[in-house]
């Protein structure tokens, strides 16, 4: 057992700050001296400790020291045989498992309610997705997990196929069943890949779902930054017994900044300490407070956060307590319009709405008195604003026809077309909302006037429109015939 009390990479720093060395390395604002406003905007402390690599701290891309003592407390805490700190994001892990998994036309088994990042890896490595088209809740328009015959009937018939990954859970809180997912996949000598971008507490919380690496998962991208508290854009890339993690670092190498941010790594470090510390403790005062908020929630009326109650032991094998999704149709408002109401009328910032449902992100900076505010809020938009619901889609997955593959697909020769005459050719870029990054459209997907209508819709309510070339969102990249 590692003393889970310490954190290398932040003892490393404070030691480097005693030792007044005179800096003619990079960053050129030399300990924030050549940057005086950004020194004031963000303080001393802060700009002192935005270091380079240097032998005191070690080298992220070939850790000998302080940052491998760190990956392996990380390692121990998080239950994985290894643990790489990622300061590109959980898009840079969730690329790293799948190049690392995967070369040019391997097939990989996944839902597509990916996020981006996914389809993104597959583009980067030419390999060829096999999408399990998840369930779909019709009352609430929203895709729940993989069903365990549909995952095994996509291994059987595609037995060549190098891995399957599942999302662990989606941004609503929705899980597969992942133990029986590893057990099948393991079976048929295929990886398990998890993205786990919101399923961090997972590892630190009783009553909450299986974690990757408990259940057995090969690697899993964590976003520590989203509810373990660490900084924006700082992430962890854990792996199991079965993975060379000297190939899975090279290809982390392959992508990842050389000049890794040490405000991003000591913050991995400190939150890190934090969780293994008192992770427990305080993601049940999380689960607390999330089911407080959807109770007072659930009895304004009309509005609906649902919870376990949707678990049906196959497409909704486990559900997130901590993420209080809503559901808002029955107001006659989507969630997108509930979203920039609670944030133009009432300061109040949730983490996204769509169509149908908004999410309220809980978690360990959060208080009663703030969620009270919260519920306040949606009583009064209830109250002010409530008209029929007529006319309104409420459906989030569309499901898809991939035609070539997105590799193929996005370098292909292209024509931009305006998305209202681009019914029935294959899209070249993606179309998404962003939260939660969805791809609506995905390179080599066929185009359908559903579809169109969909994106259409998605914009005049208001949701942030992402991915095309064209910034307007009105012409769409598709393959020329």
């Amino acid at each position: 057992m590692l003393d889970q009390s310490k954190a290398p990479i932040y003892d490393a720093l404070n030691r480097l700050k005693q030792m007044r060395i005179v800096p003619f390395d990079v960053p050129g604002h030399k300990r924030g001296k050549g940057n005086p406003e950004l020194r004031a905007f963000l303080g001393d402390w802060c700009m002192s400790l935005d270091v380079n690599s240097m032998k005191p701290l070690d080298n992220l891309c070939h850790p000998i020291s302080v940052i491998k003592e760190a990956e392996e407390l990380a390692a121990e805490a998080f239950g994985a045989t290894q643990a790489f700190f990622m300061v590109n994001g959980t898009t840079a892990a969730v690329q790293a498992m799948i190049l690392a998994s995967c070369k040019k036309n391997d097939k990989i088994i996944l839902p597509r309610n990916v996020h981006r990042s996914v389809i993104n890896a597959i583009i980067l490595c030419g390999a060829v997705p096999v999408y399990v088209n998840p369930e779909v809740n019709t009352e609430l328009g929203i895709a729940l997990g993989m069903p365990i015959a549909a995952v095994e009937r996509a291994i059987t018939e595609n037995p060549d196929a190098k891995a399957v990954l599942v999302n662990n859970p989606t941004y609503y809180g929705i899980c597969s069943n992942l133990t029986e997912i590893v057990r099948l996949s393991h079976l048929h000598n295929m990886l398990v890949l998890a993205d786990e971008a919101h399923g961090t507490h997972f590892y630190f919380g009783n009553g909450l779902p299986a974690p990757a690496m408990a259940a057995g998962a090969d690697l899993a991208a964590v976003s520590m930054h989203k509810s373990g508290g660490s900084l924006t854009q700082s992430s962890f890339l854990l792996a199991g017994k079965g993975v060379n993690s000297g190939y899975v670092r090279q290809v982390i190498n392959l992508t990842q900044t050389t000049s890794g941010s040490y405000l991003l790594l000591s913050s991995l470090d400190i939150s890190r300490k934090y969780m293994a510390l008192n992770g427990m403790e305080v993601f049940a005062r999380v689960i607390d407070l999330a089911q407080y908020a959807r109770d007072e929630i659930n009895r304004l009326g009309d509005y609906y956060a649902f919870s376990r109650e949707l678990v049906n032991g196959d497409s909704v094998f486990e559900f997130d307590v901590t993420k209080l999704s809503v559901h808002t149709l029955n107001i006659g408002l989507s969630g997108i319009e509930v979203y920039d109401m609670l944030r133009d009328e009432y300061d109040i910032q949730v983490e996204f709405g769509d169509i149908g449902n908004m999410l309220a992100y809980v978690s360990i900076g959060d208080g009663k008195q703030n969620l009270e505010r919260l519920v306040s809020a949606m009583s009064e938009i209830r109250r002010r604003y409530k008209r029929d619901k007529a006319g309104m889609l409420n459906v989030e997955y569309i499901a898809p026809q991939l035609v070539t593959m997105p590799q193929k697909a996005f370098y292909s020769e292209k024509e931009s077309l305006p998305i209202s005459q681009s019914n029935a050719r294959v899209c070249c870029e993606f179309v998404m909302c962003y939260p939660p990054g969805i791809p609506i459209l995905a390179p080599g997907e066929r185009i359908t006037n559903e579809i169109v209508e969909y994106i259409r819709y998605a914009g005049e309510r208001g949701c942030l429109l992402t991915g095309p070339e064209d910034m307007s969102i009105e012409n769409i990249n598709v393959m020329r015939e």
